[in-house]
C-alpha cells in the first residue's frame, strides 16, 4: 500500500507512476477526492461525538425540570452520531478498496515500457558453440528422458498437464541444488526456513498477489486458503502485525517450499518440458530492512543470485525490468536470464524485487527506531527455482551421447558424481 501522505503531498507524482506502468491515473483523482471526504466525515463525527459527551455532562448536572428536554436532545444527537459513524465506515471502506488497487510507485531509474522494454545490464559467461563441437544440442526434456530424470507422461496421467515427476538422477539433482542453495545462503547470513505453502487471504492480499496476479492463484474455497506461487508470501507475512526492533535489521530469511501457479495466461506457451509448470520447488531469499537501506540490500540480493548462477557455470544476462512489467508490489526488479541452447536464447531463471514499504504497510509490519516507529522495507529474490535450474544444467553441460557433466559445486551433494549417464 502506498503512503497516504503522498495523496496530499505529491498526487502528480503518483499519476506519473501510474502512467509509467501503463495504468490510468484516474484512480489517483478518485483517491484524492475520497481522502478529502474521509477526513471531512471524520471531522464531523468527532465534532458530534464531542457534543454528545458535553451534553452527557450537562445532563448529569441537570435539574429534574430541564432533564427531559436534554434527554430528548441527547437521543437526537445519538442518532446523528450513529449516522456519522456509519458514513465514516463506508468512506473508509471505499478508501481502503481504492488504495489496494494502486501499485507501488516505480523508481525514476526504472526503464519505461512493457514486457519487451527491459534493459540488459550485463552478460556473464559465453554460451557454448555446439556447432563447433559437431552436434546439435538436445532440449532438456529429451535429455531428461535419456537420463531417466524427468517423466512428463506420468505426471500428466496423475495430475494433468504441466505436472511432472523428477525420477532417479532428476530427483537427486533437485535435492543437490536445494542443499547447495541453502548452504550458500547460510554462508551469506540468511536464516533458513521451511515455510507453509497454504496461506490466509490476508497474507496473499498483503503481498499483492490477489490484484493483477489473482488469475494465477489457486484457491481452496472450503478452507479459504491459498496455495502460494512463491515462498515470498509466507516470508512477508511472517512478521505481519508486529513491531520489530530496528536494531535487529536487516533480517534475512531463506524460504523453501513447493510453489503453485495456474499459468492462466500462458496457453500454448512452453508446453514442452518443465520450464512453465503448475508446481515446482523454490529457494527464496527475503529481507526486512530500513527504507533508506533498501536499494543497497536490493543490490546484495542481485549479487547473491549472480554468484549462485556463476558458480554453476551457466551463461546468463542481468535485466533491468521495465515499469509496465513490474507487478503490483515492486518499485524495481532485476531478472537473471539463463542461456537455453536448444532455444538459442536467454530465459528467466531468477528475479529480485525491491518492494519498499508497500507490502509492510498492507501487512502492518513496522520497526521501532530512535526517531520513531515506521514501516520496514521488504525485498525478495529467487535463489533457485529448481526446475529451471535443472533445465540450465542439462542443456548447457550435455554431451553427444546424452550424458551431462555435473557442475563442480553440486558434486559433493551427488556422491561426488561427475557425470550423469543415460539409463540402460
Amino acid at each position: 500500500m502506498i503512503d497516504p501522505k503522498l495523496l496530499r503531498s505529491d498526487p502528480q507524482g503518483l499519476k506519473d507512476a501510474q502512467a509509467a506502468r501503463g495504468e490510468s491515473p484516474d484512480i489517483i483523482d478518485q483517491l484524492v477526492a475520497t481522502d478529502e471526504q474521509r477526513r471531512s466525515a471524520i471531522a464531523i463525527f468527532e465534532e458530534l461525538r464531542a457534543s454528545q459527551k458535553e451534553l452527557g455532562r450537562t445532563v448529569a448536572k441537570a435539574t429534574p425540570e430541564t432533564r427531559p428536554a436534554l434527554l430528548a436532545q441527547g437521543a437526537e444527537l445519538a442518532e446523528k452520531v450513529k449516522a456519522a459513524d456509519a458514513e465514516v465506515t463506508n468512506i473508509e471502506a471505499r478508501f481502503t478498496e481504492l488504495m489496494a488497487r494502486v501499485p507501488n510507485p516505480v523508481f525514476d531509474e526504472v526503464p519505461r515500457g512493457g514486457e519487451d522494454d527491459f534493459v540488459v545490464l550485463e552478460t556473464i559467461g559465453t554460451p557454448r558453440d555446439f556447432e563447433a563441437e559437431g552436434f546439435t544440442p538436445r532440449d532438456h526434456l529429451e535429455l531428461g528422458e535419456i537420463l531417466g530424470a524427468i517423466d512428463m507422461e506420468r505426471g500428466a496421467k496423475v495430475s494433468g498437464s504441466r505436472f511432472y515427476f523428477l525420477t532417479g538422477v532428476g530427483a537427486l539433482l533437485e535435492l543437490a541444488l536445494t542443499q547447495y542453495a541453502v548452504a550458500k545462503a547460510v554462508e551469506w547470513g540468511y536464516t533458513p526456513m521451511i515455510v507453509p505453502s497454504l496461506v490466509t487471504p490476508k497474507a496473499m492480499e498483503g503481498t499483492g498477489f490477489l490484484g493483477q496476479a489473482a488469475q494465477d492463484v489457486y484457491h481452496l474455497p472450503a478452507d479459504d486458503l491459498y496455495l502460494v506461487g512463491t515462498s515470498e508470501v509466507a516470508l512477508a507475512a511472517y512478521h505481519s502485525d508486529e513491531i520489530l526492533d530496528g536494531s535487529t535489521l536487516p533480517r534475512k530469511y531463506l524460504g523453501y517450499s513447493p510453489c503453485f501457479r495456474r499459468e492462466a495466461g500462458s496457453y500454448g506457451k512452453d508446453t514442452r518440458g518443465i520450464f512453465r509448470v503448475h508446481w515446482f520447488d523454490k529457494v527464496e531469499m527475503f529481507v526486512y530492512c530500513r527504507m533508506e537501506d533498501s536499494r543497497a540490500e536490493h543490490q546484495k540480493l542481485l549479487d547473491h543470485e549472480k554468484q549462485f548462477i556463476s558458480s554453476l557455470g551457466i551463461p546468463f544476462q542481468v535485466l533491468d525490468v521495465a515499469s509496465g512489467d513490474l507487478g503490483l508490489s515492486a518499485a524495481r526488479k532485476f531478472d537473471c536470464y539463463g542461456w537455453v541452447p536448444s532455444q538459442g536464447k536467454y530465459r528467466e531463471i531468477t528475479s529480485t524485487s525491491n518492494c519498499t514499504q508497500f507490502q509492510a504497510r498492507r501487512l502492518n509490519i513496522r520497526a521501532r527506531f530512535d526517531e520513531g516507529i515506521e514501516p520496514v522495507a521488504t525485498l525478495n529474490g529467487t535463489l533457485c527455482a529448481v526446475p529451471r535450474m535443472i533445465i540450465m544444467i542439462l542443456e548447457n553441460f550435455q554431451h553427444p551421447d546424452g550424458s551431462v557433466t555435473v557442475p563442480e559445486p553440486l558434486r559433493p551433494y551427488l556422491g561426488n558424481r561427475e557425470i550423469l549417464t543415460p539409463t540402460p
